[in-house]
């Protein structure tokens, strides 16, 4: 390692997660403008990082910052300071849009520091906040170069109208609106699919095997896919293969995918839910649809697949929405300033 780091951003859960690929995308560009390492489990190479115990043991000759997105992060952030007397300045960014439980709000008042990454998820907090939306990296996730030839690679149908919903498989992401807004739509649209990615865990198989039964009984299994879960790579690679995306989710913290998928020039529908009514401009990079609502979402997707040069229009528009608003080296400078400002405290 070159130099010391001045901040660590731990990430303390092995699985893929919304926090894990914000620390994944995120650090490598932080690392460009401060002496920035992760540490946690399961960080691909690509990522800075150091083991945990190095960042336990670091030497206490000057003030680091202890950047913690979970509770369990927020905790040992607390045992290296007050136990292990470490000097880390301590930082907890939130993305929960709800009250938060009696330890997380007692965890939340020991921090030197708090990020939310949106004006509704501050205001939860009950302490000063500072907001930074996420951004997402336009050089990773862009428009395919050739969709059709992509789609050939991944085997998918190069001449669907291809709709795609990614994350965990639960009722929370509104999966069942989807496939049942699905089966509305497609016996009168055959060029139109759906495809999902993402895990079902076992606390959610017996709620998929229901959305399956119900997919098999209509005829539409060939069209409406559950893809399982991916490698991050073949993700961005799904994403680029999108018509239009949909994320009817009943509740969300921030809610990243639809502003990935706009990044590769795709549409998006998106709730009233998270950060979507921000991320996503009603009738021009995409809809947004009413939270929990089968005939909302039905009507949003009819608009979009039933009118090809509005779905491409809307496409290019989201891409330089995205462009013009949501990069992630806004977010990455955005956060370096606070740390800076923690650094330079007396």
């Amino acid at each position: 390692m070159a130099e010391t780091p001045l901040v660590i951003a731990p990430n303390l859960k092995r699985r893929l997660s919304g926090v894990t690929a914000t620390v994944v995308r995120l650090i490598p560009i932080q690392a460009r403008m401060i002496a920035i390492r992760a540490t946690g489990p399961g960080l691909p190479p690509e990522v800075p990082h150091i083991p945990l115990i190095q960042a336990a043991t670091l030497p206490r000759d000057r003030w680091r910052v202890w950047h913690a997105r979970r509770n369990t992060e927020m905790a040992l952030g607390l045992i290296l300071r007050h136990l292990l007397r470490r000097k880390y300045r301590l930082l907890f960014t939130s993305a929960a849009q709800r009250r938060h439980t009696g330890f997380t709000r007692w965890l939340i008042r020991q921090q030197d520091a708090l990020v939310a990454t949106s004006q509704k998820a501050a205001s939860y907090l009950e302490r000063p906040a500072t907001v930074v939306m996420h951004g997402v990296d336009t050089d990773i996730f862009q428009p395919a170069a050739d969709k059709t030839a992509l789609r050939r690679e991944l085997g998918l149908d190069p001449d669907a109208v291809l709709i795609g919903c990614f994350g965990r498989v639960r009722e929370q992401k509104g999966v069942d609106l989807l496939v049942r807004a699905g089966l509305r739509l497609l016996p009168d649209r055959p060029r139109a699919q759906i495809i999902f990615t993402g895990r079902i865990t076992a606390d959610n198989q017996a709620f998929a095997d229901g959305l399956l039964a119900e997919i098999r009984a209509a005829g539409l299994q060939d069209r409406i896919r559950f893809l399982g879960e991916l490698p991050w790579d073949q993700v961005v690679r799904h994403y680029q293969a999108l018509d239009l995306f949909a994320a009817p989710a009943r509740w969300e913290g921030f809610g990243l995918t639809p502003l990935e998928a706009m990044a590769c020039a795709v549409p998006a529908i998106g709730a009233h839910v998270g950060a979507y009514e921000t991320l996503i401009r009603d009738g021009v990079t995409g809809s947004l649809v009413e939270t929990g609502d089968l005939d909302s979402l039905t009507d949003a997707l009819r608009h979009w697949l039933d009118d090809d040069a509005a779905r491409q229009a809307a496409g290019i528009a989201a891409r330089q929405h995205v462009l013009a608003n949501h990069a992630i080296e806004g977010e990455a400078r955005a956060l370096v300033g606070i740390y800076n400002q923690l650094l330079a405290r007396p």
